[in-house]
């Protein structure tokens, strides 16, 4: 009996997963992936309005692929500010759960529904 109860009350709640969220105090910043370059670059629209060209590292790009329209973390230079590197990448889902949570900047949001 008690198992049911449990069971209904799971499927009712919403789960939050744990994602990494930029660091101001580092310089991070949220950005959208808008074009491939080649080379490991690609242009990033970011939170600031800004548009940069970032490096994919090494990490990141044999593990997951970084296509237009990902939402993604960066990190601008500190001696060329037109210039940053990739941080983290969000799938799809990751990206629609944190524009529902109102964590997604409103100037860069483009996957609200």
């Amino acid at each position: 009996m008690t198992e049911d109860f449990n069971n209904k009350q799971s499927d009712q709640e919403e789960e939050y997963f744990r994602l990494p969220l930029p660091n101001p105090s580092k310089g991070e910043l949220f950005g959208v992936a808008e074009q491939l370059v080649g080379g490991s670059r690609i242009k990033v629209i970011c939170a600031d309005g800004k548009s940069r060209l970032a490096r994919i590292p090494g990490r990141l790009k044999r593990y997951q692929r970084v296509r237009a329209g990902d939402l993604v973390i960066v990190k601008p230079w500190d001696v060329q500010d037109d210039k940053a590197d990739i941080v983290f990448r969000y799938t799809k889902t990751q990206a629609i759960n944190l524009s529902r949570r109102n964590l997604i900047p409103k100037s860069i949001d483009i996957f609200r529904y």
